[in-house]
């Protein structure tokens, strides 16, 4: 555990550098620049807000603010997930000549997925300006859901970067996965509208439980029970020593597929 440690502490600098090049490239030749990250959420915010308040008469107090947290959440996950399932794959010139850790690949797109996630935020905090929404004191509890979708993702994101390189068809059949399970998880719809049977089966969804701690906490000047934070922490960790545990026993034959 220490080697590895000291091996991070090496290569951070990589990881940080690694994270302002992909943050250069999302923006490059755009005049808006970053502001893409919170302009993006509020429009999606508008089209969906019109569509579901007014054509299919979904009736959710505060609907724009319930959106943005359910959708800026989540969108963390898709960004992090899809980019470090490519991760190994787009550094295969540089693995192929340098050692690098390889996990530094999949993380370093996941914390980039969270520098996104933090300027999406703005956009929230835009629209609780506008709308005049109370901000309680829960509020400062917001990033420990954040901190428990993150390690998810990155548990899941490398489980993703390790198969990508052995079957090429999990990117087709993930994007399809990943539309499944947004529609999955109650971002745009409420919950209480689901069947029992459903309910049950929403269970099951590791994002359902943390969209729900997530606006319970901005939202509702709700304090999520001890019993919550065990399920998400065991959720959130559980995937990352399955990720950590797949990818280290794949990574050595990586030089042989990419």
């Amino acid at each position: 555990m220490k080697a590895q440690i000291e091996t991070f502490k090496r290569y951070k600098y990589l990881l940080i550098n690694l994270i302002e090049k992909d943050i250069k490239l999302k923006y490059r030749r755009s005049v808006l620049g970053i502001l893409w990250s919170v302009l993006n959420p509020l429009l999606m915010m508008i089209v969906i807000s019109a569509v579901f308040s007014n054509i299919f008469k979904v009736n959710i107090e505060n609907f724009p603010i319930y959106y943005l947290t359910g959708s800026t959440l989540f969108n963390m996950l898709s960004e992090t997930t899809n980019y470090s399932m490519m991760s190994i794959l787009e550094s295969s010139s540089l693995i192929k000549k340098v050692y690098i850790p390889k996990y530094i690949f999949p993380l370093e797109k996941c914390m980039f997925g969270l520098v996104n996630f933090l300027f999406s935020m703005i956009a929230v905090a835009f629209m609780y300006v506008i709308l005049g929404y109370p901000i309680y004191w829960t509020v400062l509890l917001f990033p420990i859901p954040v901190i428990y979708t993150l390690v998810f993702s990155i548990g899941l994101g490398l489980i993703l970067s390790a198969l990508s390189v052995f079957f090429r068809d999990i990117i087709h059949l993930y994007s399809v996965l990943l539309t499944a399970w947004t529609y999955f998880t109650p971002i745009m719809y409420p919950y209480d509208i689901l069947n029992d049977k459903i309910k049950i089966i929403m269970h099951l969804n590791p994002m359902f439980h943390y969209v729900k701690y997530f606006r319970d906490v901005l939202m509702y000047k709700t304090v999520p029970s001890l019993e919550t934070n065990l399920l998400c922490l065991s959720i959130a960790f559980g995937t990352l020593i399955l990720g950590i545990l797949f990818f280290k026993s794949k990574q050595d034959k990586f030089i042989l597929y990419i």
